[in-house]
């Protein structure tokens, strides 16, 4: 590897080859040498930059976390838009990504790395964070007058992320639930506040 290679460059390098070993051979596939063989960099690279192979994990999460709060000012700038239940089937859609999918197992099995991680807050870390997103997004579409002015959205939040966790992980690797599908589970979810707008 050359010499004065930036320490962002190397995580990057890291977590992209993480996410690619995630996503061919699943959680139990993910160690340090399959991450530092597929980055193509020498073994103990990893460990000069994380203390530890579980410190590398929870970096990993933690970055994958950043994305669902970047992601969550996207949707909640969206309220008012399109519909609700297209505006959540798109959200689920893409905090369930087989990556993401990947890392909720590697966090629910790992009771170190979901210790190390857990400090953001209460739930299982990612989950958590996607519910607070979709919360988020429906607090603001209910200030619009779009759901029921007295939707509970932290209990919506809850349960669009329970099942869509169950839609996307209850399938095979490399497949994923139809757009007709995951809208038939947001609507009948958010079928009650929808139409008691207009009450």
């Amino acid at each position: 590897m050359p010499t004065g290679v930036h320490l962002r460059d190397v995580r990057k390098q890291l977590f992209d080859a993480a996410e690619r070993v995630l996503l061919r051979d699943g959680p139990s596939g993910l160690t340090s040498r399959a991450v530092t063989a597929e980055a193509d960099v020498a073994k103990g690279v990893l460990h000069r930059h994380f203390a530890d192979f579980d410190a590398f994990l929870a970096e990993l999460v933690t970055d994958r976390i950043a994305r669902v709060s970047d992601q969550g000012a996207l949707l909640r700038a969206a309220a008012g838009t399109r519909t609700v239940a297209a505006n959540l089937v798109d959200a689920l859609a893409e905090v369930f990504d087989p990556v993401a999918l990947a890392l909720t197992s590697l966090v629910f099995f790992r009771d170190e790395l979901r210790a190390r991680v857990r400090g953001r807050g209460e739930g299982l870390p990612l989950l958590a964070e996607a519910r607070e997103m979709l919360a988020g997004y429906l607090a603001e579409e209910r200030a619009l007058g779009r759901i029921a002015a007295d939707a509970d959205v932290e209990s919506l939040g809850l349960s669009l992320v329970g099942a869509g966790h169950l839609v996307f992980a209850g399938r095979r690797r490399g497949t994923r639930p139809s757009g007709e599908e995951l809208t038939k589970v947001v609507t009948t979810i958010t079928a009650d506040v929808v139409q008691r707008r207009l009450l």
